[in-house]
């Protein structure tokens, strides 16, 4: 590191846990965020902040008025602008030395898979069950830590899926596919604007710890906020030795 940036970082390399090791894992690093909006907005200003080298960020969509209630990576002036790239110049002014490649797609199938494998860790904050579970199977496939994070209305949650671990379970084993699991959106169901502050941060917390090797990441447990109350619940996760995606991928990988 040169001076600049032992001066920029000096916070983290204080850290006894992180010292000038944990910060230069973090700049040669590469991070995958799923989601441009209220929780891929704090992930990615913190990640960029903390010095995370390389940040691959994926969103299809523009930015919208409604958006700037929450969504903090943007700005009125960005309105109009694919979220991707008003969010890449909000991370260019807070540290132009991440690397930021936007990509202005709704990514899946062979292109999800080819930018999980170049990835160290996985951030996950799309809305949907369709997207989950594709970047979950393709974060096993390919054996990458993946971030999980959701928050509607006032309720929050996180979670920590490493196929690394042997005994980590993945998204699967939490909300099977094809589960009767009921999806709700901010769109129709609205959203506290802190809420997805307080889990997107979170995310940002546990994929740094990931990438450092500091502290004991969320793995093997689903963190459950009410905001309303300011109660979080920590629920233990087994892994499913019957699970249609982790389980085979364990067979496959050893024969």
């Amino acid at each position: 590191m040169n001076d600049d940036q032992l001066l920029r970082y000096s916070r983290h390399i204080l850290l006894d846990e992180v010292g000038i090791d944990g910060q230069e894992r973090w700049l040669a690093s590469h991070a995958l965020v799923i989601g441009a909006g209220g929780l891929g907005s704090p992930v990615v200003l913190y990640l960029a902040a903390a010095g995370v080298g390389r940040i691959t960020l994926c969103d299809p969509d523009v930015v919208d008025l409604t958006n700037l209630q929450r969504q903090i990576a943007h700005y009125t002036d960005g309105i109009g602008l694919p979220k991707v790239e008003s969010a890449r110049a909000t991370l260019n002014r807070i540290n132009p030395a991440t690397v930021v490649d936007p990509i202005r797609e709704r990514v899946d199938g062979a292109r999800l898979e080819e930018l999980v494998a170049q990835a160290d860790v996985v951030i996950d904050g799309s809305d949907n069950f369709a997207t989950r579970h594709a970047v979950n199977r393709a974060c096993v496939k390919h054996r990458k830590p993946l971030v999980s994070g959701a928050a509607v209305r006032f309720d929050g949650q996180i979670a920590v899926f490493d196929p690394r671990q042997a005994a980590s379970p993945c998204y699967e084993c939490l909300f099977p596919e094809a589960g009767d699991f009921e999806e709700v959106r901010c769109a129709v169901m609205g959203v506290f604007a802190p809420l997805v502050g307080i889990i997107g941060s979170m995310q940002a917390a546990e994929a740094l710890k990931v990438l450092a090797g500091v502290g004991e990441p969320l793995v093997g447990r689903l963190q459950l906020l009410d905001a309303r109350t300011m109660q979080w619940r920590s629920i233990r996760i087994a892994k499913d030795p019957a699970c249609g995606v982790c389980s085979k991928v364990e067979v496959a990988v050893g024969v």
